[in-house]
């Protein structure tokens, strides 16, 4: 892949060459990048040199503005957010930066002047898969508007090695392979091991007396790792300021033991290494066993400690007593990983600081607010107290000292009430005894969040009934959003173009603007303009289909997508049941009318959950069936997309027609693939559960998709005693649908592969599946009719993107700061170097 002559490229200033952003300067960055950092040429250059150039050419446009922006809060000693997060999932990087940077165009120019293709160059980046799902995406979402607010910044969490799996299908079965997504290295990244801090793991602890004569207590551990911590810097929107993503790696103090060689034990020699570097080898250790609950115990307390000492050190360097310690930092927990956060920045206070007890107590609670993002109680982590104890035995004795006196604050709030006391203890006594992290978050916070109307709703009214009792004050909604500069701008840059063309680009940053879109409904022209942007999405989709598993589908069908996480109540069995269904109305009746569809599905499960992966072989066995039955002549094409990601992710949300938001209502926090989806002018079919209700109230009810059991008609029935056999029994279409799979239909005359899904269904159905399966149906029939109105459904699509404001992250973090955080922006002046 030969470049143009760099020799001929026009040099400029030092300053300007290394910062500036025209087409020149830009050619003249990227060769002396190829040249000096990489110790290249053209000839011997290979596609991920000329990657790692172009990464190297942006990152100096991020450090001018990453240095000033630090300099600046050094200076002026700014608030600070820190936002800890057992996951991001922050995506590629490179072509964020660029639309942040404002230079995606001129970046293009300049590598196509140079003779390189610049898509394949965006496709070299190895995605960073530090995060299972929402919730590391909605953290990367944060960190982007945080920083396009100017809102100074750090990000905490862990550099795994290995992040989540890379999701392969072999004979429709999910097989999961190791993400090296460090292979090729990371140019985004700055080690500062200068930086590096000690955790404490294991061990006993020590009752003294200092020469003073107070009690004090010493930890002894049994093992020491070192946390060095690795920065990413952060770009906002068209802001000079860049905040900063810092992540840890473990490492042994010391690597390698010489004697222990010398003697002949060679394992041994490297022991202390291979154990210090597992903590951070891999993202959300299967914690089946007990050797996985204490790496995962082991990982958040590490990333956990080593950002509270980071912290410290900060006040430190810029002479800020540890007593305003809450003054200088506002820290969000990010679900309950984070947790034991209240228990070590205690223990940091009174052992490490000798801060009395009522004072350390003050500072956590007023430094610490908790974001609580499920409703299924499996979620809210509990810890065995004898696990614990061998982990962290200090935080242990801290745990309950808070719990002693948590308690009797409840005890005077009300009185003689034994059973509230039991709830609302920070162990579980019930059997064997557990550390509870969500209450733990709970009492140590001065904040508690839900992250959708109906999720807060159902937090006060049922999982966090009686915290909200206690402490009606710490509660309040803060509804998630996602950022419109990946979600629309990077993703669809056509669309993006089009809405920039008639209302101006503010909306980028203040989505409220896409209201104007309004205007434009009942413009052919528009409308037109519109669906093709539209088809074309579905055209480069379908092509990538084509290219990457053989499948040919058609771009005019409608395409119908579920991509999320694998879990029983996303319900992604009864999408599949609907299949079935149609599939079964067409083998009735070749000839019946029917509006062409081409299902989507994608999304992974999580290695040891059993029924999750038996959905995708279900899914994939579906698709089997029906893609090659002539009889459906091509109106039904059904596909798993394998390995779901955010890279994948900003292919499909632009090609989708109807987005499937079908949970089980109250079982979903927020969900935010359905805004993205939204977004990009997809429609909604769903039910009221999470965020789904709110989207709904602002596209208006004529605009969505609605059907299935509320979350209080899900609690009737489950109370009166839900039976699914009497849905199975009552409806033929459903019968038909799922004796047919029991039969081995779809499996290869297999009777019994299928047979653990039948039967929880027809037994059990937690998620109400089949009491919501002839709801969904309906609706379904209504989505077909209005796709066939093209004006109609246009019209629908144009509103779902125009009234999708609220769902930017940039509200969500005002709503933070100025609720929560108490903070301010901070402008950032840029200044050179040279």
């Amino acid at each position: 892949m030969p470049i143009a002559n760099p020799l001929t490229i026009e040099s400029t200033t030092c300053d300007l060459s290394r910062t500036g952003l025209n087409v020149d300067d830009l050619k003249r960055s990227f060769v002396d990048n190829l040249f000096y950092v990489l110790g290249k040429f053209p000839a011997l250059a290979t596609k991920n040199d000329y990657y790692q150039a172009l990464a190297a050419t942006v990152r100096d446009r991020l450090l001018q503005r990453w240095i000033n922006s630090a300099a600046t809060y050094t200076e002026q000693g700014s608030r600070t957010v820190c936002y800890l997060s057992a996951e991001f999932l922050m995506g590629p990087h490179l072509g964020n930066n660029l639309i942040n940077l404002g230079i995606y165009d001129e970046t293009k120019q300049a590598m196509t002047e140079l003779g390189l293709n610049f898509d394949e160059l965006l496709e070299q980046e190895e995605e960073p898969g530090l995060g299972n799902g929402g919730l590391g995406r909605l953290a990367a979402c944060y960190l982007d508007s945080l920083t396009t607010l100017e809102i100074p910044t750090l990000g905490y969490g862990i550099r795994y090695e290995f992040g989540i799996f890379n999701q392969d299908i072999k004979d429709g079965w999910q097989i999961e392979l190791t993400d090296k997504w460090l292979r090729s290295g990371n140019p985004w990244e700055i080690p500062r091991p200068e930086w590096a801090v000690p955790v404490k793991i294991g061990g006993h602890t020590e009752r003294y007396s200092d020469n003073q004569g107070n009690k004090k207590v010493r930890w002894v551990p049994y093992q020491i790792l070192n946390g060095i911590p690795y920065d990413t810097p952060i770009l906002g929107y068209q802001t000079n300021t860049a905040n900063t993503l810092r992540l840890w790696t473990a490492q042994a103090p010391e690597s390698f033991d010489f004697d222990a060689f010398n003697s002949g034990d060679y394992l041994g020699a490297v022991h202390e290494k291979v154990f210090s570097e597992n903590i951070s080898k891999v993202l959300y250790p299967n914690d089946d066993g007990s050797q996985g609950k204490l790496l995962r115990l082991t990982q958040q307390i590490f990333f956990v400690s080593c950002s509270l000492q980071d912290m410290i050190r900060i006040l430190a360097q810029q002479d800020i007593p540890i007593e305003k310690f809450y003054e200088k930092f506002a820290i969000q927990l990010n679900d309950t990983h984070p947790a034991i956060a209240v228990a070590e920045l205690m223990r940091l206070l009174i052992d490490d600081h000798e801060i009395p007890w009522d004072t350390a107590w003050n500072i956590t609670q007023r430094s610490l607010s908790y974001t609580n993002h499920t409703l299924l109680p499996e979620a809210l982590e509990r810890w065995p107290i004898h696990l614990f104890a061998q982990i962290l035995p200090r935080h242990l004795e801290i745990i309950y000292e808070i719990n002693v006196r948590f308690l009797d604050e409840v005890r005077l709030r009300f009185p003689d009430d034994e059973a509230r006391l039991s709830r609302m203890s920070l162990i579980d006594e019930s059997g064997d005894r557990f550390v509870r992290m969500a209450h733990l978050a709970c009492v140590g916070s001065h904040a508690i969040n839900g992250v959708a109307a109906l999720h807060t709703e159902l937090l006060q009214q049922d999982v966090l009934k009686d915290f909200y009792e206690m402490y009606p004050s710490k509660f309040s909604n803060k509804t998630n959003g996602v950022t419109p500069r990946r979600f629309m701008v990077l993703s669809n840059l056509p669309l993006a173009k089009l809405i920039t063309e008639k209302i101006g680009s503010h909306w980028v940053k203040n989505l409220q603007d896409l209201r104007q879109l309004e205007a434009y409904v009942d413009d052919a022209d528009f409308r037109e303009r519109w669906r093709r942007i539209k088809l074309d999405r579905k055209q480069d989709l379908a092509v990538y289909i084509q290219n990457n598993y053989g499948l040919t589908v058609d771009p005019t069908s409608l395409f119908d997508i579920q991509a999320k996480r694998i879990h029983e109540y996303k319900r992604q069995h009864l999408n599949a049941l609907h299949i079935v269904s149609l599939y079964n109305r067409i083998k009735a009746n070749p000839d019946i009318e029917i509006t062409p569809r081409t299902f989507l599905f994608g999304g992974k499960a999580a290695p040891g959950y059993y029924m999750a992966k038996l959905i995708i072989k279900f899914i994939n066995s579906i698709g089997d069936v029906v893609n090659r039955d002539p009889d459906v002549r091509g109106r039904l094409k059904v596909l798993f997309l394998k390995n779901y990601n955010v890279k994948f992710a900003q292919r499909v949300y632009p090609a989708a027609d109807l987005s499937e938001q079908i949970s089980t209502a109250g079982k979903e926090a927020s969900g935010t693939g359905n805004m993205k989806f939204a977004m990009n002018g997809a429609l909604t079919i769903g039910t009221l559960d999470g965020a789904n209700v709110e989207i709904r109230e602002e596209v208006g009810a004529e605009n969505f998709f609605l059907f299935g059991l509320t979350a209080q008609e899900v609690y009737e029935k489950r109370a009166a005693g839900y039976n699914p056999r009497d849905y199975y029994e009552s409806d033929p279409t459903l019968k038909l649908a799922i004796d047919r799979i029991a039969s081995g239909y779809f499996s290869h005359g297999d009777t019994e592969v299928f047979r653990p899904l039948l039967d929880l269904l027809l037994n059990h159905d937690p998620f109400f599946v089949l009491a919501d399966y002839a709801a969904y149906i309906e609706c379904q029939n209504q989505v077909g009719l209005a796709y066939q109105d093209e004006e109609r459904w246009t019209r629908m699509s144009i509103l779902n993107a125009a009234r999708m404001g609220k769902f930017s992250s940039d509200r969500s973090i005002q709503d933070y700061c100025d609720e929560i955080w108490k903070v301010d922006p901070v402008p950032v002046e840029l200044s050179g170097y040279c």
